[in-house]
């Protein structure tokens, strides 16, 4: 007997705040070497994209994580998602399949509390402006993590396609009018930065998309949307700015992230730079913020021990709350 679990399921009883909570355990988890995750394996496509499989298993939790998740851009033309995902939830004392969940929702959900969770962790108690650049299919899951992570008075939202970046404002202020926030459309990125305690990049660029130079002192930034090598949507000059560089996975990210390969080739910087992963801050192993004029920066390419976590705490919750559709 396996579980279905649609994104209607999975919204039904699981909160942003509570993926942020689970998020966190599961960086814990695996900087505690809890969770095994080999790095994510990636196959090209001869039509242009990228199949991309992330395997994981905590003993701990009983239960091994299989995601799937392909890469395929041009799906934007075909009104499609450009990101198919699918996550596959197994008993790991039996090998059972015990659920299905929307892969899509959950990729959204945790990597949107990946951002959170660095903020939670990272940034500032006061805070009161936020920044994003990029409207795209992960965006509104980033946007409410940074609301849950600190209460801001306004978050500027930029977006090469201005007019998706008005619609998108104009969604998110009515799906998140309870965090009583203004959102507002940015005619830059340079506009959108400027002065912000928080920035988040959720974008597929092969360059920078916003000048380190307009970085505040003691701003957060948490870049998000760069996981290959010839990707790089973060200036290099915030890099030489910060005061400590964070990771989700110093591993995952050395073996992806353009963001940090490239300046690292470029001379940028070097590894004497990064701080550490954010499970060891969290487990306080490692220092995290240390006054309010340190510009922080945090790498995420996403690994598996999230994925496990947020999905046993979904099917958990829908077990308790006879939520889904069983499959026989």
């Amino acid at each position: 007997m396996m579980l279905l679990l649609s994104r209607k399921d999975i919204e039904s009883v699981f909160t942003m705040k509570e993926t942020v909570e689970a998020v966190k355990d599961a960086f814990t988890m695996f900087s505690q070497n809890k969770i095994e995750v080999p790095l994510r394996t990636a196959i090209k496509s001869q039509c242009g994209g990228t199949f991309l499989t992330m395997p994981s298993y905590a003993p701990e939790l009983e239960c091994e994580c299989v995601k799937c998740i392909n890469h395929f851009p041009m799906n934007i033309g075909k009104n499609i998602p450009t990101l198919p995902t699918q996550v596959l939830l197994a008993d790991a004392n039996t090998g059972m399949f015990v659920a299905m969940l929307d892969g899509l929702c959950v990729t959204q959900l945790r990597t949107g509390a990946s951002s959170g969770a660095a903020f939670d962790v990272l940034a500032k108690k006061e805070c009161y402006k936020g920044a994003m650049i990029g409207t795209g299919g992960q965006a509104a899951a980033q946007l409410e993590a940074m609301l849950v992570a600190r209460q801001l008075e306004e978050v500027w939202i930029y977006d090469m396609d201005l007019n998706r970046c008005r619609t998108f404002v104009e969604a998110m202020s009515q799906k998140l009018a309870s965090y009583n926030v203004k959102l507002v459309p940015a005619a830059s990125s340079d506009e959108a930065v400027k002065d912000a305690d928080l920035l988040i990049t959720v974008t597929p660029s092969l360059k920078p998309v916003f000048d380190g130079k307009m970085v505040k002192p003691g701003a957060t930034v948490s870049c998000v949307g760069s996981f290959a090598p010839n990707m790089q949507e973060m200036s290099p000059e915030v890099l030489s700015r910060a005061a400590k560089i964070y990771f989700d996975s110093k591993e995952a990210v050395l073996s992806e992230a353009g963001d940090i390969l490239i300046p690292l080739k470029d001379g940028i910087i070097t590894e004497s730079d990064f701080t550490g992963d954010l499970g060891d801050v969290i487990l306080g192993n490692v220092t995290g913020r240390e006054n309010d004029e340190e510009i922080i920066v945090y790498k995420t390419v996403g690994i598996g021990a999230q994925d496990l976590v947020t999905s046993k705490r979904i099917y958990d919750k829908a077990i308790t709350n006879n939520i889904g559709t069983v499959w026989e």
